[in-house]
């Protein structure tokens, strides 16, 4: 069965230097904030054209201490968007704010600008642009609505590391970028691992403090912070994979302009890449009407696939009774969760296996559908 995606894989591809990497720290003896951590904050802030980096435990925890780090708490709302990783707004939620959710647009399947001024009330205190399936949101748009009425922009980066938003590193526009190396990401870690940007000194010495408990450099407390500390294993792994990101992110593409080439035949809605974006598919999303029915055809000739997602936030149980829906809710997400379906899709995917999944969508009977 050829997977989705496969940590194993590009594991295997850098295994030399991976291995090497993680006896070297190990035989250091210094395995919490040392000199491993410090030396890749400083290698991606400056990959993501950002003056501050804090390695964390998790992409959840960025966005938590991304909200936290601007006030926000109790009584305040979070704009942001439903279909993305429930993680989005689950971190609202743990941070103490109130998540109110907006619609997508129906072409990049990120957050719609002309749903965002009519959410905005007094209790809006930031606004999340996830930055979904490895391309960026509408950040012009959403970065001069939250401008008029003095609004942070959070960049929740976790599936577009290494991409563009004209000219620009994603995480590099907003106050805040927040990103998540969760395994199967384009940079991943073997483990969790997450990390916030920022160029602001501000947000980044509260930030700093608030991974571990508060302390400042004297372990002493302004507020109360939490532990979310990157460790110098992740560290030192995601060293090793760094230099070759942007590498393994043209690989991706280069899959992808096959899909698209082999695909534009059929009757299927292939990604639509945004104007001045660099599209760096962490997922290779496609819509098609009996979703179901040809994503049994693929399991059958051996090809995974996905659903990103099966429900958006809005309607998972408990997470229904605490977003705040403005308007008259979500109808694209809620057409576009009944027909999108995930092919494979990273780095280490060979032509043969590419070969093969375009092969299985060739021979799928689409007359009949």
């Amino acid at each position: 069965m050829i997977p989705v995606a496969s940590p194993l894989a590009q594991f295997s591809h850098y295994q030399s230097e991976i291995t090497d990497a993680i006896l070297t720290t190990l035989k250091e003896g210094n395995y919490i904030l040392g000199h491993r951590t410090a030396s890749f904050e400083q290698a991606f802030a400056g990959y993501c054209q950002a003056k501050h980096c804090v390695g964390l435990n998790s992409g959840t925890d960025a966005l938590i201490l991304a909200i936290r780090a601007l006030g926000i708490g109790q009584g305040d709302e979070v704009i942001t968007v439903s279909h993305t990783a429930v993680a989005t707004v689950a971190a609202i939620i743990a941070a103490g704010a109130t998540p109110c959710l907006v619609d997508i647009d129906a072409d990049y399947y990120t957050l719609d600008p002309d749903k965002l001024a009519a959410a905005i009330t007094p209790r809006t205190k930031a606004i999340i642009a996830v930055h979904l399936y490895g391309q960026a949101a509408d950040l012009d748009s959403i970065m001069a609505i939250a401008g008029r009425h003095g609004i942070p922009v959070i960049e929740d980066c976790a599936q577009a590391t290494g991409g563009f938003y004209k000219g620009r590193r994603v995480g590099s526009t907003g106050a805040i970028g927040c990103f998540s190396f969760y395994p199967t990401k384009n940079l991943g870690a073997i483990g969790d691992g997450g990390a916030v940007v920022t160029s602001d000194p501000q947000l980044f010495q509260k930030m700093r403090e608030l991974r571990q408990y508060g302390w400042n450099d004297q372990r002493k407390t302004a507020a109360p912070g939490i532990n979310s500390r990157l460790d110098e294993i992740q560290a030192a792994i995601l060293s090793v994979k760094l230099p070759h990101l942007d590498a393994d992110n043209r690989r991706r593409i280069a899959i992808v302009d096959r899909y698209n080439k082999a695909f534009s035949e059929l009757p299927v809605a292939r990604p639509k890449v945004r104007g001045e974006t660099t599209h760096v598919y962490h997922l290779y999303v496609i819509q098609h009407d009996d979703r179901d029915s040809l994503r049994n055809h693929l399991a059958a000739a051996g090809i995974a696939t996905g659903i990103h997602y099966v429900d958006p936030a809005h309607r998972h149980g408990g997470y229904d009774k605490i977003v705040r829906l403005p308007g008259e809710g979500l109808p694209v997400t809620d057409a576009v969760v009944g027909r999108i379906l995930t092919l494979p899709l990273y780095p280490e995917l060979s032509d043969d296996e590419v070969n093969q999944v375009i092969a299985a969508m060739q021979t799928y009977n689409w007359r009949q559908r």
